[in-house]
């Protein structure tokens, strides 16, 4: 059984899974899922202000930090007692070509030379880390939720915003792989 879920699961296995969450919340409590939107949660919980935004009752809605905590509980379950001290493996095309921006080390999660305290401090770094985390939370808000919540909930109910939602997230995804950060790399 640890050999089985020790390993990487096929996408139609985990997919499927993914998808049978949808009907599961809908089912059982009517619920909408979705991420980001446990930010607002937690803001409204734990800063009492006068921000309307945040005035709403954020109990109704605490079936979803339990979920999100389940997701932390499990992903740190996950690297502690299943990970594998095997490299990362990636396509030899990808590797050659990141190791043209200086990028060699795969033994971790993430690689080294981008996601360290080390590169942080770098335009490399402040560009990703700083700027990408803004950019990622001011649309995130922008476009009313996350792409969990758009592309799974979202299109599964028929919602014509989250379908544009959703283009507009893989057109932007396209555009940054492609076209930017091959330029920010090369700093």
């Amino acid at each position: 059984m640890i050999e089985t879920i020790s390993q990487p699961w096929p996408w139609y296995v985990a997919g499927a899974l993914i998808g049978l969450i949808v009907p599961a919340l809908l089912l059982l409590g009517n619920k909408h899922f979705g991420i980001s939107s446990n930010l607002r949660h937690i803001c409204a919980a734990c800063i009492p202000s006068n921000i309307p935004f945040f005035k709403y009752d954020w109990k109704k809605e605490s079936w979803n930090l339990f979920f999100v905590g389940g997701i932390l509980v499990g992903g740190f379950l996950s690297a502690q007692y299943l990970g594998s001290n095997e490299p990362i493996q990636i396509h030899p095309d990808l590797a050659k070509e990141l190791a043209a921006y200086g990028i060699t080390d795969f033994s971790g999660m993430v690689p080294v030379q981008l996601f360290s305290f080390d590169s942080l401090f770098s335009a490399k770094g402040l560009i990703m880390m700083i700027g990408g985390g803004f950019l990622v939370g001011f649309g995130t808000r922008y476009a009313g939720g996350c792409t969990s919540g758009h592309a799974i909930m979202g299109l599964s109910n028929l919602q014509w915003p989250s379908l544009i939602a959703t283009i507009c997230f893989m057109a932007g995804g396209f555009i940054m792989a492609n076209f930017i950060l091959p330029y920010i790399l090369s700093l």
